[in-house]
Order: C-alpha cells, then sequence, then structure tokens
C-alpha cells in the first residue's frame, strides 16, 4: 500500500496527485493507495483519499504501509523515515501558487542529501523514482533531540 500524505496546512497540492493518478492511469503503480489530502480537493477512481484521517488510523497507516509520498513538511517526512519508510519527497513550490515560498524544497534537498529519503523533482518522472525506491536503503534516524535538550540545560544553568 501507498500512502500520500499532503499535510494540515491550507495548501493544496493537485499536482502530486495528478501525477499519482497518471501513473495509476498508466499501469505504473498496482499498489492501492490512501491519501491523507488535507485542504487539497481531487476527485479520484483510483485512490482512497480523506481530509483528514483521525492519529491512531493514520499512525497505523504509516506502519502499514510499503511506500510513502509526502509533501516536504518535516513532520510528514520524520514520521516516515522514524518508522522506517521508504519515503518520497515532493516540495510544494511557489511558483506553482502551492506555497508562500520554497522552504519545503529546502528540507526535502536536506533530507535527501543525508541519504532519507528519495526526492521527486520532476512529476513527469514519478514512475522512475518509485522504481528507484524498491531498492532504495534509507539511513536510519537518530534523533538528536537528547543531545539539544542537554545544550539547553547546560545554557540555562550557566545563565
Amino acid at each position: 500500500m501507498i500512502l500520500v500524505t499532503l499535510g494540515t496546512q491550507d495548501k493544496s497540492f493537485v499536482r502530486l496527485l495528478e501525477a499519482i493518478e497518471k501513473e495509476i492511469d498508466n499501469g505504473n503503480i498496482k499498489d492501492n493507495v490512501i491519501v491523507q489530502a488535507g485542504y487539497t480537493k481531487f476527485e479520484s477512481k483510483n485512490m482512497v483519499i480523506y481530509d483528514l484521517i483521525p492519529y491512531e488510523k493514520f499512525d497505523k497507516l504509516v506502519k502499514d504501509c510499503d511506500l510513502l509520498i509526502t509533501h516536504g513538511g518535516v513532520a510528514s517526512i520524520l514520521n516516515g523515515i522514524k518508522n522506517g519508510k521508504k519515503v518520497i519527497a515532493a516540495a510544494r513550490l511557489k511558483k506553482y501558487g502551492e506555497h508562500t515560498n520554497d522552504h519545503q524544497l529546502q528540507i526535502v534537498n536536506d533530507f535527501e542529501k543525508k541519504g532519507y529519503l528519495l526526492k521527486l523533482s520532476d512529476f513527469s518522472k514519478l514512475d522512475e523514482v518509485i522504481k528507484k525506491a524498491k531498492d532504495f536503503k534509507p539511513k536510519k534516524y537518530i534523533s538528536n533531540t537528547a543531545n539539544f535538550i542537554k545544550h539547553i540545560e547546560e545554557y540555562i544553568d550557566n545563565n
């Protein structure tokens, strides 16, 4: 099963769903596709689309999916990589009116450079990125939270 997550902000991302729909129609995606679309309105005969999914169900879908395709939101990306999932991330871009700036591109580039995910830049090549994902071995995520907290505590203690 492929899980597609588009976040919960009031930003539409029809462009990504159109690319996925095209690959289903072309026979390149044969898996069931479930979408958490947020504010993206899209009709599909091929995908099961929810606006929002309750946390428990969403968490189970992430754990059960074979592939996570997501927008460039940090929380969505981290949810996938913390669960050891193969992640394809596509940034919402300002030039398409999908966001106010291109910060998601910076986020996706950084996670890709570190080996955590595959980046989808050219939506016409989604089928190639999905094929690449079959053999992709994502880097295991190691949280830096404990180190970050230690530095904050040291700062507080010293000030």
